[in-house]
Formats: structure tokens, sequence, C-alpha cells
């Protein structure tokens, strides 16, 4: 199975927007939302939601009330002022989980419990299964749950035949983006022509190279600063990207999303829309020679 990662720098350079048109192009696929701290791949890739599981990941500590003696041992050693008293209680919100209060509570009035951050879903697409997740109010993202979307969605491609997964990755080079490269087939780094957007390309593609993953690059929206794409393309180079390609500036990606569309579902023999075509034809052709 051929597994195409989509990933960016930095976040707003439209991956999400090119992950759905690939969608939409291929025809069948699987789908894998993995940037789970902001999910938004179903506002323009409509799907019926089939299942939905709970992601429990870490645990908080919470004070018993009736074991507690009130000395406030554990407010003396929290680094994370997560504890208070008058009643004596931890903020959840505040706990890093790390345990030393409930190991240095004297009369073991410390609970320390699994806590939920969230939950991963499955849902149905006119071009196959979609997998993403979704944190509650202050839960915080992991490595964890990014392979948890992952695999789940791979796992469903191979229950249905399909061979291709597409992954929307988290933006960045943190935990959750490399949970999102394990396995690629192919990386596509998606950047903008600005200082930041090369700057970042540039970390992105070693922390591809790290894992030895092949890489080709997007730049979005190359024709508002030509200079800073021709730097994007000198910088992709120099790591080795096996292409480089462009997407115009083109208003149409706006009114899809407003649509909750992709920019191909608009038409595709114009503007921004040939741009994400050729770009697909291309990422094929790089895919198949992968395989090869």
């Amino acid at each position: 199975m051929n597994e195409l990662v989509v990933i960016s720098g930095k976040g707003g350079t439209g991956k999400t927007s090119l992950t759905a048109s690939f969608a939409r192009l291929a025809g069948k696929a699987a789908l894998a939302d993995c940037d789970v701290d902001a999910a938004d791949l179903h506002l323009v890739v409509a799907g019926t939601l089939e299942e939905e599981h709970e992601f429990v990941d870490g645990k908080v500590a919470r004070i018993v009330a009736e074991r507690c003696s009130g000395c406030g041992r554990c407010r003396e050693v929290c680094r994370f002022d997560a504890v208070f008293s008058d009643p004596w209680r931890v903020d959840p919100s505040a706990c890093e989980g790390c345990g030393l209060c409930a190991r240095v509570c004297p009369v073991a009035a410390v609970a320390f419990e699994p806590v939920p951050r969230g939950s991963w879903r499955v849902s149905r697409t006119a071009f196959g299964p979609m997998v993403d997740a979704r944190l509650l109010p202050g839960g915080e993202n992991s490595g964890r749950l990014v392979t948890k979307v992952r695999e789940e969605a791979r796992r469903r491609a191979e229950a249905e035949g399909l061979d291709l997964l597409l992954v929307d990755g988290a933006p960045g080079i943190g935990c959750p983006v490399i949970a999102s490269l394990a396995g690629a087939s192919l990386v596509l780094v998606v950047t903008e022509p600005t200082v930041s957007g090369v700057h970042d390309l540039g970390r992105v593609l070693d922390l591809a190279a790290h894992f030895r993953l092949p890489t080709a690059v997007c730049v979005n929206k190359w024709d508002l600063n030509p200079e800073m794409t021709a730097e994007a393309t000198r910088v992709a180079g120099e790591r080795r990207a096996r292409a480089v390609f462009r997407v115009r500036y083109d208003r149409s990606f706006t009114r899809a999303q407003l649509d909750g569309l992709s920019v191909v579902d608009l038409g595709r023999d114009e503007g921004a829309a040939a741009d994400v075509a050729a770009l697909w034809d291309g990422l094929q052709g790089l895919l198949a020679a992968s395989a090869g």
C-alpha cells in the first residue's frame, strides 16, 4: 500500500486543502487526519460518522478528601502550582501527571488516575474510510493518538482492499509529526514563499531526511513572491527533494472551503485546480518509483 503523508513546517500553508483534492483525484483512498490539535479535513471531505472511541492517555492527580490530613506536602513538591487548599484539591488542567505528590503523601490521600483526552473517530466518505480525532478542551496531543489514527486508517484500507492511504499530517517537527511520518512511502512538504515558510521547509526536510524518507515539495501561492519561491526551490534541492511543484494563488481555494469542497471539485482545467491536478500526476509518478 502506498502512503502519502502531507506535512508542513507551519500551519496555514494549505496542506489540508491539497489532501482533500488528492482524495477527489484518487477516487478511492483511505484518509487519516493526523493534525489532531485542529482536525479539519472533515470540513472539506464530507463524511458520515460510523464509530467513535474514547482516547485515554496519561494520568492526573486527585486528592481524596476523606483521607487527606491537610499536611500540605503535596503542594510543597508540586512544581506546576496545581495543588490548592481550602479545600485541598488538584487543578486537573494544571497537573502534568508526574505523580510526585502521590509518592510523597504520608497518608496515601492522592489518587493517580488515567484521564480521557478525547476520542478517535471513523467516518465514511465518498472516497473511502476517514479516521480523525477530537481532543477535549485542554486535552493534550500526543504521538500515541496520532499513531492510533494512522494505524486505524491503514487497517481499514487493508480491510477494504484500498492501495492508497492519504495522511494529513500535523505542522511542525515535533512528536505528532514524527508519528505521522512513520511508514510513509512519500512525504509531500507544503510551504509558502515567505521567509518563515522557507526556514521551516528546511527544518521539515531535515526531519524527513533523518528518517530516510523520500520527499517532494509544493510551494503554494508561489506567484505571490517568485524570489522566495526560488529560495524554497534551492533549499529543496540542497536537501535532495525529488521534485518541487508549484500551485498559484487562486481565490477558488477560499470559495471551495466555504462550500465544504476541494478546489478540484470546482473544475480541474484552469487556475490553481489545474496546478493541483498536475501536482497529483507528479506525485503518482513518484509513488510508483518509490514502490518499484
